[in-house]
């Protein structure tokens, strides 16, 4: 088939890669323009676009597609049979959506109709879910509100972090692609309608909920710090320091939420909770390094 691909982070090149191996001719990606990162806020091009160029394949990163109309003029003339969304980060008009002869479809990291919108990965693992998925849908105008195709689900580990299970679930992802483009190929796609009444949306993650409430249960907290692990990570203040939290784990104390109730470089970092306590286990104070909070407490008395 002539696939267009719609995708811009690290999330989204394994479904690109899929479709390049399986021998599917790509006239063209679209990803976000390059954005500035690091220190130096160099301009940097994303995931996605990095593989295209790696692969001579022919990349544009329009700034608004919605309101583009030279974008719209060239992507009509492609005549594309099927346009394929990772994780694009745009939304999409449906004046673009019914270019291709198939439609367009959305590889989605959860089992719709939940987790609809931005980060259904990490909001999965605060939440304490025990399951997650994978869902392919034709788009629509809504969020993430289209006909479902296919879906896989797979189990969210005790201990894993939202960085782990997005990685999972990029390859995953990329299985279940090859299943649906198959489906296409043999014409046998079907459509499945969302239950809007089990509806439930992922919003943006921002720094204003990285902030650990000891008020709250070990459990809450402990998922917290690894829904947030590896951005925006989860933050504590002790001592007037601020420390980054990458791991933590429940710990059977009681005492006053937010009570230190150990802290020495042979017991750790452990700290009353709600319910019981939570250990530390690593971090990283500002302008350092990442590290055990065992590490740290050799030298930093709190």
């Amino acid at each position: 088939m002539r696939i267009v691909f719609m995708g811009t982070p690290d999330f989204a090149v394994s479904s690109l890669d899929k479709i390049v191996r399986l021998g599917h001719e790509v006239p063209l990606v679209v990803t976000q323009p390059d954005r500035p990162q690091n220190r130096g806020m160099k301009l940097k091009p994303c995931a996605v676009k990095e593989y295209a160029m790696e692969h001579g394949l022919n990349v544009v990163s329009p700034e608004k597609i919605r309101t583009d109309s030279e974008f719209l003029e060239m992507y009509k003339n492609i005549k594309p049979d099927l346009t394929v969304v990772v994780a694009f980060g745009q939304i999409l008009p449906e004046e673009v959506l019914n270019v291709p002869r198939l439609g367009s479809i959305n590889v989605h990291g959860s089992l719709l109709p939940k987790y609809r919108g931005a980060a259904p990965i990490q909001w999965a693992v605060i939440n304490g879910d025990k399951t997650t998925g994978i869902t392919t849908m034709f788009m629509d105008k809504g969020m993430d509100t289209g006909d479902i195709i296919l879906q896989d689900e797979t189990k969210i580990g005790e201990t894993e972090t939202a960085g782990e299970l997005f990685d999972r679930l990029a390859i995953m992802g990329a299985e279940t692609l090859e299943k649906t483009l198959k489906l296409f190929e043999e014409g046998n796609v079907t459509r499945t309608k969302q239950d809007e009444q089990k509806a439930t949306y992922a919003s943006m993650l921002n720094k204003e909920i990285a902030n650990i409430d000891y008020t709250k249960t070990s459990e809450e907290i402990v998922n917290l710090v690894r829904g947030l692990n590896p951005w925006p990570v989860a933050i504590t203040v002790l001592n007037g320091v601020k420390l980054k939290v990458y791991s933590a784990k429940k710990v059977s104390l009681s005492g006053i939420p937010g009570e230190i109730l150990k802290a020495s470089s042979k017991e750790g970092l452990v700290i009353a909770t709600k319910d019981s306590a939570v250990e530390l286990i690593e971090i990283q104070p500002e302008n350092k390094k990442r590290m055990e909070a065992k590490a740290y407490l050799l030298g930093n008395k709190i």
